[in-house]
């Protein structure tokens, strides 16, 4: 018999694909998930791609007494829920730290009186910064970060101390992390927070650092979601993707189908416990190229990417990822291509309807002086 999990945050695009994993493999399935307007619409209600089978608490993570009830019964815990966007992160810093702060300190306390079988804990890619680099001489880069002042002069690469261009390289988790945004800052706060009380109650607890997952159910109108929503929700409005900088920025984007098959085998493998894991495809693709992909697979190849040559306080250059270490311990292994999962999505996203809300998110930014 399956095991019983509760899934924080499971109403949403990864949540959601977990939940159906899940019961595939014959587990049962409960969610707590505030539906939050920005990511399920003015009137949300229960999205009609949850899984009939999985039973929906309606409530906000920072409820004890509701996250108390959602635990009864609950063998692992599934950690998603998270007030996402780094751009947004960086001038509504209470309600982000509120959310993912807050939330988990509460659903921790919960936990401690409710010991679970494995606790997982979404993180991010984001905690890394910039992702890793080596020199013209084939030495690592500790540290690397780009000067503002270089930014404004539209000079976006990283360098060396005399000049010379750094050449980026996959990034494995044993780069130290360097958040570059509020955002950040605390999906890294959730993520050790987890582990540490993991570690002191003897919770087996697991962190996932996601990289940039896509595929269907994304939050299209919400403008602080992944890259790929947002150039979905321009392309179908008949708008061009607005890119940073030159686009050269070189991303990793993963299924969320193998997002979800990770999540699952780490709930799996005793192997796992007390670690940090980067869950993508181990492909690097540049956001330009990603765009211009985006809209042939859409059938709108005559709309162009708008090159904006701006920069947005908290971005990095460049980070994907070294799954090495969740193909050992985890046995992962994508599955789904970044073409195959193209199409996919584009399969989705001709029934869906986006509200266009990006240009507005560039306005706040630039507003605020966080887009220069």
């Amino acid at each position: 018999m399956g095991r019983k999990v509760l899934i924080v945050g499971g109403a949403g695009f990864i949540g959601s694909h977990l939940a159906d994993e899940l019961l595939e493999q014959g587990h049962r399935v409960r969610i707590l998930d505030n539906l939050d307007l920005q990511v399920h619409g003015d009137d949300a209600t229960r999205p009609d791609y949850l899984d009939s089978e999985a039973e929906l608490t309606v409530a906000d993570v920072r409820d004890a007494i509701a996250v108390e009830r959602a635990l009864h019964g609950v063998e692992v815990v599934y950690h998603l829920a998270a007030a996402v966007g780094v751009g947004q992160s960086m001038y509504e810093i209470s309600r982000y730290s509120s959310v993912n702060c807050l939330g988990t300190a509460v659903l921790l306390e919960a936990i401690i009186r409710n010991p679970v079988e494995r606790l997982i804990v979404a993180s991010s890619m984001s905690v890394y910064g910039e992702g890793s680099y080596r020199n013209s001489d084939g030495h690592i880069v500790a540290q690397a970060r780009r000067d503002v002042l270089r930014l404004t002069d539209h000079e976006w690469e990283l360098t060396d101390d005399v000049g010379r261009q750094l050449t980026p390289m996959p990034t494995s988790e044993a780069k130290a992390p360097e958040p570059s945004s509020v955002y950040a800052l605390l999906k890294y706060n959730q993520e050790r927070t987890c582990l540490c009380v993991g570690e002191a109650y003897k919770i087996p607890t697991v962190a996932l650092r996601f990289f940039n997952a896509f595929g269907s159910r994304q939050a299209l109108s919400n403008p602080y979601t992944g890259v790929m929503a947002i150039f979905a929700a321009r392309l179908l409005n008949g708008e061009s993707p607005l890119i940073y900088e030159d686009g050269g920025q070189l991303r990793d984007f993963v299924s969320v189908r193998d997002v979800s098959r990770a999540c699952r085998l780490a709930m799996e493998s005793e192997r796992a416990i007390g670690q940090v894991f980067n869950v993508g495809s181990g492909s690097a693709c540049a956001v330009l190229e990603l765009a211009e992909r985006m809209a042939s697979v859409l059938g709108r190849s005559n709309i162009k990417a708008q090159v904006t040559r701006k920069y947005r306080v908290g971005d990095i250059r460049h980070c994907f990822a070294d799954i090495s270490r969740a193909q050992n311990i985890l046995g992962f292994q994508p599955k789904v291509s970044l073409e195959q999962g193209l199409v996919e999505l584009a399969e989705w996203l001709a029934g869906q309807v986006a509200l266009d809300r990006v240009a507005q998110a560039g306005a706040e930014l630039a507003h605020r002086g966080l887009a220069l």
